[in-house]
């Protein structure tokens, strides 16, 4: 049933593949790093190049836009700015590494929201990574979750799938995603029986709608629109608070009367300790990549919502989204660690 009695709120998430793994072999919880704090000054700094952490594959969004804004970082701070990849665990493995870098601002990353307020839902306290444990130099983007199927399936709309007749299957983006929980939530509170397939991030997901290997699955509008637009997939709903300027026509679960709105989030973040003169001084050298024509096309082209907010501001979004999506795993019985 739905519940119109709840506040809702705009509910940020990143996309990504988490892993269901432990990170005790990596030392449990994710902890600051060490170095001499207070060494490095906004007059020294930098003082070598600067890299960028990316915990997600090459070419996919993520290192896209940690590259788009090293490109620019690096005009405005005078050095080399490089991106680094580190895959694995929704970018688990890249956090860690991170820790235990210098707090000098040298070392940076592009943290996916996912990590910070889904996986902590699908692993023990003590392997989860909390955000709060590092510096927020900046908020960057938004994208929207869209559900897509095949226009082979017949579905147009969320009722033709609870008039199914049958369990219907549902492509993700891998356990603990947002793609996951959008449409774990849906179907929960739309009372829908349904099973999840999931799949190594949002290409294979979209080839699987594609070839009918699922019903229907939930993955990045920028990652399904060419389909979208070609007539190769029909969007059903769309997971964002509001439509999205770029699908005008489809409506919102929260329209079908679903208060289920999933977004993905990614932040800039820095070692705990890292002097606040540094954080500032990373935070205009972002904001000018921001201000760019060539990079708010960049956004455009890609489907991105700008969500440049301070470090504050971020760290408020993400701890009050961990709150929101824990309380409606536990209304649900939602288990994202995917044992039944």
């Amino acid at each position: 049933m739905n519940r119109s009695h709840r506040s809702r709120r705009v509910l940020v998430v990143g996309a990504g593949l988490f892993t269901a793994l432990t990170l005790a072999a990596c030392g449990g919880n994710v902890t600051a790093g060490g170095g001499n704090e207070g060494e490095t000054s906004a007059e020294s700094f930098p003082d070598g190049p600067v890299t960028i952490l990316v915990g997600q594959d090459a070419g996919g969004s993520t290192d896209l836009i940690g590259r788009a804004l090293a490109d620019h970082a690096s005009d405005d701070l005078g050095v080399a700015v490089t991106v680094e990849n580190k895959p694995g665990a929704n970018g688990a493995l890249a956090a860690q590494e991170l820790a235990g870098a210098e707090p000098d601002g040298q070392t940076l990353m592009i943290f996916n929201g996912s990590l910070a307020y889904i996986t902590p839902l699908a692993v023990s306290e003590d392997e989860a990574v909390d955000v709060n444990d590092y510096e927020v130099v900046t908020g960057i983007s938004q994208d929207d979750y869209v559900l897509v199927t095949s226009p082979d399936s017949g579905f147009t709309t969320v009722e033709d799938l609870a008039a199914a007749g049958r369990p219907v299957t549902f492509g993700t983006t891998g356990v603990g995603t947002g793609s996951q929980l959008s449409q774990e939530l849906l179907f929960k509170d739309a009372g829908i029986e349904a099973s999840a397939v999931p799949f190594d991030g949002g290409s294979p997901t979209v080839t699987a709608v594609l070839g009918g290997q699922v019903d229907v699955g939930s993955v990045q509008l920028g990652e399904a629109i060419e389909q979208i637009e070609a007539g190769d997939l029909v969007p059903i709903v769309t997971f964002a608070e509001e439509r999205p300027e770029y699908l005008p026509d489809t409506p919102t679960a929260v329209e079908e009367g679903y208060d289920v709105p999933v977004q993905q989030s990614r932040a800039v973040v820095a070692p705990k300790g890292t002097p606040q003169e540094v954080v500032d001084r990373l935070a205009e050298a972002f904001g000018t990549a921001f201000e760019s024509e060539e990079y708010q096309t960049f956004n455009e082209e890609r489907l991105l919502t700008p969500n440049e907010v301070s470090g504050d501001e971020l760290l408020e979004q993400w701890n009050a989204s961990l709150e929101d999506y824990k309380a409606l795993v536990e209304e649900y019985g939602i288990n994202l660690g995917g044992e039944q």
